[in-house]
């Protein structure tokens, strides 16, 4: 008779990647992340157990859409109050706050739960090739 694994939390061994964005496209390197954060790479993934490894995102700021996207895309957010809906352009996003983008893109790739938003927090993004994570020795990630 063949038993079940099951995935437990001190089975899991987390490893530190750094991904550079630039010249990336969006949704591509979003997908990917997302899949590396949630830990679908690995063998003992389960979907209820957080197998995922950390990722460093560099070069935020370089990032690339296709289409008309730059105007096209809108990210929107509400206030809480009547008449509150507040939208901004990817362009706008990219030139204020990159960082947002790549979060956003990856949050909607992970689940709807607690569990999804443990995952995002294995997330670190930033705008330019500098990063405090040197002490960690992430390992060089190429899409």
């Amino acid at each position: 008779m063949k038993k079940t694994y099951v995935t437990k939390p001190e089975d899991i061994e987390r490893n530190w990647y750094v991904v550079d964005a630039s010249g990336q496209t969006l949704g591509r390197l979003a997908s990917e992340i997302a899949q590396i954060v949630r830990g679908k790479h690995k063998p003992i993934f389960s979907p209820s157990v957080d197998a995922g490894d950390y990722v460093v995102v560099v070069n935020a700021e370089r990032i690339h859409v296709t289409g008309d996207k730059l105007d096209q895309k809108i990210y929107y957010r509400h206030s809480g109050y009547p008449g509150g809906l507040k939208e901004v352009s990817l362009r706008r996003m990219l030139e204020n706050h990159p960082t947002r983008v790549i979060t956003h893109a990856v949050k909607g790739m992970l689940p709807k739960n607690r569990l999804g938003r443990v995952m995002l927090k294995k997330l670190k993004v930033y705008a330019g090739p500098e990063h405090p994570h040197q002490a960690q020795q992430p390992e060089p990630l190429e899409f």
